[in-house]
């Protein structure tokens, strides 16, 4: 272990590289295949990619034999990539963004080797790798995490061609993982925003950027449409030979309502503009921020004197101001800026000596977490009413969960104090990984049971089971979650519908033929159906869940003004 670290502390590019990898790969990949895809987001990307494997419809994205128009099919082509070749979804799904984690890390430190030092670069990488925001994305199933990859690359392009250049290959590059950024989650043109400093510092001294900014420039737009129409152009002649109407809904939510609409007048996420700088970069980008605030005067000196910086944090600050502007948002929206600055933080700081301040505050958070977990287990072993109502219908989870607690606690107050003469930056990186070592492992086995539907499928299953094979069963308000659980096929009434559509559906179907099922909240408010009959199959997601069969059913109910049914026979997750 010593011999590692010694190597590690040396200036060898490939050495430090080797176990900088070798690292951060234990800690994305530990866990993999212990847990299933946990809402909100994970069940419905994971059952859109097991779909497409399942009826080789890879073009157009559909959850639950419906359309699925939110999002560009790039990250979930990526989970199904994964599971035909493995043939295991729960293996398959967390796999994408850990590989996205491993290459962002690696174009972090590769920069800072290039732009400053090798230790410059690993201490970057570092800094990253224990950033909140950036180690919950990796080890997720969400598209951000890869979008954030995508632009990364983008930046690093620009970076080698613009600063350490020139470099044609790589400009061109950027725009080609620019495109395929756009065709993951819409804001992949982000490292453009790059230009704006750059084209500052040409307009004020025209010795800057020779032979780098020319009209050149124009053609990474040629590698860019070219990535651009390896999806759309299919997608847009399908659409056109089809003309259904589906598939021209499909085309202009995903085109227009998605993209410039969503983020000019979005309908949810509602938050005011300092959203990102108050409520999530203080907390989901810690210690970076204090270490900011830790010499403003010399932050300020450096980005005076030194183009390389100001390029690099001018660009952090455009994105952060453009997801801003928009009426929605959250937290993980402004994640791709997270590498560029702590590139950016890492070189400004290198050799600079921090403050006393610094570490007293950042030690401070780091027990005041430790007292914070201490709590919780003495919490939940004692009973308190708000910290064991997650668990009420698990009682058998609660000496689990206080272990949990326990374990942590332990982890983080041993660590801090045997560490106490370390700095901040020691201490924090010892608690995070030792933390998610068990996370990755105990926590995610003890949260199984309580993030997925499993045992109300089980219940739901076996009722029906007494209805031999007239059981059908169909889903009003459904999650993504139930199909992947599921050994039956599932009938859902389209989940873009309005509720009534949905609960009118629901009633028409059940009527036509004898043994179908639907299952809803118990705080569902229905009018064609008797909701307070309903047959209790348990509890999942917050909600307790029911099986409303015929006795339920209202006598009359107004018709659908569209009938619409979805159902796509599958084996189980």
């Amino acid at each position: 272990m010593k011999n590692i670290i010694k190597t590690f502390e040396q200036d060898d590019y490939y050495a430090v590289l080797k176990i900088l990898l070798a690292f951060a790969a234990v800690i994305f990949l530990l866990g993999i295949g212990i847990r299933s895809p946990w809402p909100a987001d994970e069940p419905r990307f994971v059952e859109v990619a097991r779909e497409m494997v399942a009826t080789g419809n890879w073009l157009f994205p559909m959850r639950g034999g419906e359309f699925y128009p939110d999002k560009p099919p790039v990250f979930m082509w990526s989970i199904a990539l994964f599971y035909s070749l493995i043939g295991n979804l729960k293996l398959a799904f967390l796999l994408p963004n850990a590989i996205c984690g491993l290459i962002t890390l690696f174009l972090v430190y590769d920069l800072g080797a290039k732009l400053h030092s090798v230790r410059v670069g690993r201490n970057a990488a570092l800094l990253l790798l224990i950033t909140p925001q950036f180690l919950i994305q990796a080890k997720a199933a969400q598209i951000d995490a890869m979008v954030m990859c995508w632009i990364t690359i983008g930046c690093y392009g620009f970076i080698r061609h613009f600063i350490l250049g020139p470099n044609w290959r790589w400009y061109f590059i950027s725009w080609a993982f620019m495109a395929l950024g756009i065709i993951t989650k819409g804001v992949g043109f982000l490292p453009v925003l790059m230009f704006i400093p750059i084209i500052a510092y040409r307009l004020a001294n025209k010795d800057y950027f020779k032979g780098r900014l020319t009209f050149a420039c124009w053609l990474g737009f040629v590698p860019f449409f070219l990535v651009l129409a390896a999806w759309f152009v299919p997608m847009m002649i399908t659409v056109a030979e089809q003309a259904t109407p589906e598939l021209i809904q499909y085309k202009n939510n995903i085109l227009f309502k998605q993209t410039g609409e969503r983020y000019a007048n979005a309908w949810h996420h509602l938050e005011p503009w300092y959203y990102f700088i108050v409520s999530v970069i203080p907390v989901m980008w810690f210690p970076l921020p204090i270490l900011l605030l830790s010499s403003l005067k010399h932050v300020y000196h450096k980005l005076k004197t030194d183009p390389v910086l100001m390029i690099l944090f001018a660009w952090v600050v455009l994105v952060v101001c453009f997801f801003s502007i928009s009426p929605g948002k959250r937290g993980v929206y402004v994640l791709p800026a997270l590498p560029m600055l702590s590139l950016f933080t890492t070189i400004a700081y290198h050799e600079v000596k921090l403050p006393l301040w610094f570490n007293r505050i950042s030690k401070s958070i780091l027990w005041l977490i430790a007292i914070v977990l201490v709590v919780a287990c003495i919490g939940l072993l004692t009973g308190h009413k708000k910290l064991v109502k997650p668990l009420t219908a698990y009682p058998e989870m609660i000496p689990w969960a206080a272990g949990l607690a326990f374990i942590l606690a332990a982890i983080w107050l041993v660590s801090l104090w045997r560490l106490r003469s370390k700095n901040a930056f020691f201490n924090l990186g010892m608690v995070i990984v030792a933390s998610w070592l068990i996370v990755s492992t105990l926590g995610y086995w003890l949260a199984e049971p309580l993030r997925t539907p499993k045992h109300v499928i089980e219940e739901v299953e076996n009722t029906l089971g007494q209805h031999g094979e007239r059981g059908e069963l169909g889903l009003v308000k459904f999650k993504e979650q139930f199909l992947l659980f599921s050994q039956l096929p599932i009938t859902h009434f389209s989940y873009l519908a309005t509720d009534e559509e949905e609960e009118r559906n629901a009633w028409l179907w059940m009527g036509e033929k004898a043994g179908r099922f639907i299952l809803v909240p118990d705080d569902a408010n229905l009018t064609c159906f008797d909701v307070s009959n309903g047959q209790d199959m348990g509890y999942a997601h917050r909600q307790h869940w029911l099986l409303l069969s015929a006795k339920q059913m209202a006598e009359n109910c107004q018709a659908p003004k569209v009938i619409k049914r979805f159902s796509v026979p599958r084996e189980a997750y």
